[in-house]
């Protein structure tokens, strides 16, 4: 699911206005949130589009045969970095069908006494359902909100660790990392697509300053700060979800490990500022 707001920023980057057009759509995000809460609706505006079809909208360039000036990691860390991860929480996806009575343009989400439900409409009576922090159909025999949208459970689709983690360092000469190499949100934000078109954007801006002479270790440094910069506030956001989803061992946990990943954070330089994004290009400030 990607928000309107990212959808509209990677049209942006790809000088493509008619790019994630006609895709199925969400209006609305129907909330369950914390242990006496009842269901909350509020509007939404995203599309739905699975990541085959978002790269082949996007098109591939053809690999050039000189030899490189910088490598980017978008896909797997470089030897010798570490990723720091906040939580050991894992997902697990599965196929469901929906009753007929469930609304085509919503999605659920629910937190359950230890972890959360979010299910998100693909096609008419189809969709997704991510169980975080237990067996979906074990979770699915306690939930409130999402089951009842459920008419049957289809095939598993795996599962996959969910806890925010961020590579350390992000750059270094001659090379940067962006997308799941640099770093990951939690899904219960939704905000990871947005923010990796955020880092490849800057990413290129970085190379480009330095390729036109610019001191390559303050862009860097720029570079390595902005990320941090967007991971701590990921991880707050995240620090308000998992405070307010339950009281259980579980969610407390879970504050824990959010809490731990902004200590982190603070414990890092702090980003030097010396460089202003201008809409593709790095300035220098002042």
């Amino acid at each position: 699911m990607i928000a309107d707001g990212a959808a509209n920023l990677i049209r942006d980057a790809f000088d493509n206005p008619n790019l994630l057009r006609g895709l199925p759509r969400i209006s609305k995000r129907i909330v369950q949130w914390g242990a006496d809460a009842g269901p909350v609706t509020l509007e939404h505006s995203a599309v739905v589009v699975s990541e085959e079809r978002l790269l082949a909208g996007l098109g591939n360039s053809d690999p050039s045969d000189l030899a490189p000036d910088w490598t980017i990691h978008s896909a797997s860390p470089p030897p010798g970095a570490i990723k720091q991860s906040f939580g050991i929480r894992m997902a697990s996806a599965v196929s469901v069908q929906l009753r007929d009575s469930a609304d085509p343009n919503a999605c659920w989400i629910e937190s359950m006494e230890n972890g959360w439900l979010f299910v998100i409409t693909i096609a008419p009576g189809s969709a997704w359902l991510i169980a975080v922090g237990g067996d979906p159909v074990e979770m699915l025999g306690k939930s409130r909100l999402v089951a009842a949208q459920i008419d049957r459970i289809g095939a598993p689709g795996g599962c996959f660790p969910c806890s925010p983690r961020m590579l350390s360092p992000v750059c270094g000469p001659g090379w940067l990392a962006c997308g799941s190499a640099a770093m990951a949100f939690d899904p219960i934000c939704g905000d990871g697509t947005a923010h990796a078109v955020r880092e490849a954007i800057l990413a290129s801006a970085v190379i480009r300053a330095s390729a036109n002479g610019g001191d390559q270790a303050a862009l860097l440094r720029h570079y390595q700060g902005r990320l941090l910069a967007g991971f701590r506030k990921h991880l707050e956001m995240c620090r308000a979800f998992y405070e307010s989803g339950g009281d259980s061992p579980w969610w407390k946990q879970q504050v824990r490990a959010v809490l731990d990943g902004i200590a982190w954070c603070n414990r890092q330089p702090p980003p030097e500022n010396a460089f202003r994004l201008n809409g593709f290009d790095l300035e220098p400030v002042g």
